[in-house]
């Protein structure tokens, strides 16, 4: 053991290892960094994913009774364990009705340590219909929960309401690793060409493809205006996305898939404004890496992605789902570049002061240590 001792990680809607590169994929391996920067020995405890996107029960059923098997499997491995070896403190990263965890409480009860969550929800609409089985165990363990680590403030109006006598409730906004992607240029670096926009995104059915409709609709309103665009993603539903941007072919170029890495570092670095509707985004981290490189962000202003775009300083937000306000935005970018370079330096000082691995390091364990015992600094 070393710092303050080992916490089993758990990410029950998708596993830090998993396969598909995924916005939750990416922010359950920054907790899992952020936990060893501040002081802990963060393991994997499962891998079980416990998603019921369709509201199924047997699902749901089932995936109860593999979790309680996998929880008393792993609390016996634990026990095995000498003490200074066995998990201070269980952590899992969010929760809610289709993803529930039923494996943490239940060995944080077995042995008798801390449970604490980061993003969780609750959803009382949910309570009765196909997911019910989902919410009562989402609802059991964030009433469990000692702490709650909140990512955005749409999470926390439901989470306070329904707080139970004890519980912490700690703001954690969403954060990124700027080391990891080495230095950022200086904004504005592009030059007096035609604005280069970058969008990156999967190509998925749904909420996905819903954006990229929107982007699509956004931009045939200002072709009369210089730009290109740069999509990076990949999917099953690109021949949709293609079909969208077909009017479009002339200035856009579709990239596939490209891994956090060079490739895509180069594609931020060369962009000079970052386009994404997110509809019904829970905030967006490539809203985050973006603005790392001092790329300005016009978004939807879903969910929580107010948490990670500063109105008007680091970005433009603009009204859920409205393709004509999302063209009069960018139109309004792509033609100012004074503002551009303004709002590309405020948002790279935004996300290297406030939302890189230090600042939340310092939220972990200031709210961890208090409930591990023996923990204080």
């Amino acid at each position: 053991m070393s710092g303050f001792g080992p916490v089993a990680f758990y990410a029950p809607l998708k596993s830090p290892d998993h396969p598909s590169p995924s916005g939750d994929r990416t922010m359950a391996r920054l907790l899992t960094k952020a936990l060893a920067r501040a002081g802990f020995s963060p393991t994997l405890a499962s891998e079980l994913r416990t998603l019921d996107p369709a509201g199924d029960p047997a699902r749901q059923d089932r995936l109860r009774r593999e979790s309680e098997i996998a929880a008393d499997r792993l609390a016996d491995r634990f026990r095995s364990l000498a003490p200074p070896d066995r998990p201070v403190l269980w952590f899992t990263y969010h929760l809610y009705y289709k993803a529930p965890d039923w494996i943490g409480p239940r060995v944080a009860d077995a042995l008798g340590i801390p449970y604490v969550v980061a993003e969780g929800s609750r959803a009382p609409k949910r309570a009765r219909g196909p997911w019910a089985l989902g919410h009562a165990a989402a609802e059991a363990a964030l009433d469990r929960a000692d702490a709650i680590l909140v990512m955005t403030d749409r999470d926390r109006i439901a989470l306070e309401a329904a707080r139970p006598a004890g519980q912490v409730i700690a703001d954690l906004p969403p954060f990124i690793d700027a080391a990891a992607w080495g230095g950022g240029p200086p904004p504005g670096q592009s030059g007096d060409g035609a604005p280069r926009l970058l969008a990156v995104a999967m190509m998925r059915p749904g909420d996905k493809l819903a954006s990229y409709r929107i982007l699509a609709s956004a931009l045939l309103q200002i072709r009369h205006l210089p730009w290109t665009l740069d999509v990076v993603g990949d999917g099953e539903a690109r021949p949709e996305v293609e079909a969208l941007f077909a009017p479009l072919a002339d200035r856009t170029r579709f990239h596939g898939q490209v891994e956090a890495g060079p490739g895509l570092r180069a594609l931020y670095e060369g962009a000079d404004l970052f386009l994404w509707p997110a509809v019904n985004e829970a905030y967006g981290m490539v809203l985050l890496e973006a603005q790392l490189f001092g790329c300005p962000v016009i978004a939807g202003a879903y969910g929580g992605v107010a948490s990670v775009v500063q109105r008007d300083e680091t970005g433009i937000l603009t009204p859920p789902g409205d393709a004509d306000a999302f063209a009069r935005a960018a139109g309004a970018l792509v033609v100012d570049a004074d503002l551009r370079r303004r709002m590309g330096a405020s948002a790279m000082r935004f996300v290297r002061e406030q939302r890189d691995l230090e600042p939340a390091a310092d939220i972990l364990r200031r709210t961890l240590l208090p409930l591990v015992a023996g923990g204080a600094p």
